[in-house]
């Protein structure tokens, strides 16, 4: 009997893990998101993501502490402080240089990142700031499982804006202005569609997505540092990388993939390997399937499509 009791003890502490990792792992999965619809795209890896996230956060938490702004006024103010930075790095990475020059974009993104972090070093001096939390804290209990009222949120918030990006994308005639552009830029123009335009709304939602998702990152760990833009420009690479770079389903499954292997690590071997756990997954996915999870079969086309040409 004691050996059986051991043994569902440890059962439920794997199944715990995986929900809190599915549950922490959905937000992983917006970042993804954003950097999959930039990528798709531009072809192009918008370095700035993270940090814009960061500075929107500061945003929402210079007013929580000046003005004790409600936890609703926060997640505007960091949202809307997000798409204004996104804006932002738009206008001077990505409209000023040519579509064909991806190294200085990237160089440049990466110069706006230093930029980011210093604006926010400036607004906020610190190491540690207080994030407000969404609301009371709280959970709901399915037999042996625990869910954080936290994370179920994230979960739920998650799964419908992934529907509204799916809906958005193959249901309107932005969706489908954008997937023109992304197969062929040239060949948009001479249906009538604007590039320039195409990729400016596309900043502007993925900078929604990602002030979204940073603002339920911050709200369950209730804390952000200058270090956050870092930490999120990670995340999302990986999880995107692991899904498949430019698969939206495949963002969100490199998403939860990513967040059961970190709570998994953080249980079993401590805290201190979780992050390279990350890293270590990411090595073994890329050697073993380059193209992600959902990504091989893109990776293979665009091969066939580069020896038909």
């Amino acid at each position: 009997m004691a050996i059986e009791r051991e043994l569902f003890a440890k059962m439920v502490d794997f199944v715990q893990n995986c929900i809190d990792g599915i549950m922490i792992g959905a937000a992983y999965g917006l970042l993804a998101i954003g950097f999959t619809i930039i990528f798709g795209v531009m072809r192009r890896l918008n370095l700035s993501f993270g940090p814009s996230i960061m500075l929107g956060a500061f945003f929402g938490t210079w007013a929580f502490l000046t003005l004790n702004a409600a936890p609703w006024m926060v997640l505007a103010i960091t949202i809307a402080g997000t798409v204004i930075t996104g804006i932002y790095v738009e206008r001077l990475c990505f409209w000023a240089i040519r579509r064909d020059a991806t190294i200085a974009s990237m160089v440049s993104s990466f110069a706006i990142w230093m930029q980011l972090d210093e604006v926010a070093i400036l607004m906020l001096p610190g190491r540690t700031y207080p994030f407000p939390e969404m609301f009371v804290s709280g959970g709901l209990n399915f037999g042996p499982f625990f869910v954080r009222a936290e994370h179920l949120v994230t979960l739920l918030v998650t799964i419908l804006m992934v529907v509204g990006i799916r809906l958005l994308l193959y249901r309107t005639t932005f969706g489908l202005a954008l997937r023109a552009v992304s197969e062929s830029s040239d060949a948009a123009k001479y249906m009538g569609i604007n590039p320039s335009r195409i990729t400016f709304l596309a900043f502007i939602l993925v900078s929604l997505i990602g002030g979204v998702a940073g603002y339920l990152l911050l709200a369950t760990d209730q804390q952000v540092t200058p270090y956050f833009g870092l930490w999120v420009t990670f995340k999302g690479l990986i999880a995107m990388m692991l899904g498949g770079m430019g698969s939206i389903p495949g963002a969100i499954i490199g998403g939860l993939v990513l967040g059961i292997i970190e709570t998994q690590t953080q249980w079993y071997l401590g805290n201190a390997f979780k992050d390279m756990s990350a890293y270590v997954v990411l090595f073994l996915a890329l050697v073993l399937r380059p193209g992600g999870l959902l990504g091989q079969g893109i990776a293979e086309r665009q091969d066939l499509a580069f020896r038909r040409v």
